[in-house]
């Protein structure tokens, strides 16, 4: 991951001021970096998630779009660099949410603009209007927050329901 999406996953994170939170990040796999660090030296617990094995994947998704958890299983759902590889955006969004606890927050970044980057496929660039209309779509997420920095979009909102 790059600096930018580092420092909008930060600021974002930086919403929650809870000593203690359970935290999913979605498409973990360490290809270029990873939010770990950031999520453990808040001491927060950190689970990685990813539908392939590798470096920093704690839990191998066998759907990507319906993961092994219950819902509102995590204080804090994250995803950072991923989105453009996801097919399906509009399924993936509502299942994050799900995995999130009532209060909980969701942070997502993603590139608007960025060289195509297959892993395995690259299908997306996402602005802020398209991110909030993905929020909006659950009905579920309150006080969102979306910006728009050199090349990546973040989006974040509370879990109201």
């Amino acid at each position: 991951m790059h600096i930018e999406a580092n420092r909008l996953m930060t600021k974002h994170l930086g919403r929650a001021a809870w000593e203690s939170a359970s935290v999913l990040d979605v498409g973990s796999l360490d290809l270029n970096g990873s939010y770990r660090e950031l999520v453990e030296n808040r001491g927060w617990v950190y689970a990685g998630l990813d539908v392939r094995d590798g470096p920093n994947v704690d839990v191998v998704a066998d759907e990507p779009y319906c993961y092994p958890f219950g819902d509102g299983a995590f204080d804090v759902v994250i995803s950072g660099s991923t989105m453009e590889h996801v097919a399906a955006i509009w399924l993936w969004i509502p299942e994050l949410v799900r995995l999130l606890r009532t209060g909980g927050l969701l942070v997502v970044v993603a590139p608007h603009t960025w060289k195509e980057h297959r892993h395995p496929a690259d299908y997306w660039r996402i602005l802020p209007q398209g991110m909030k209309h993905l929020f909006d779509a659950t009905e579920s997420l309150e006080r969102c927050q979306f910006e728009k920095c050199i090349s990546d979009t973040v989006g974040s909102g509370f879990r109201r329901i």
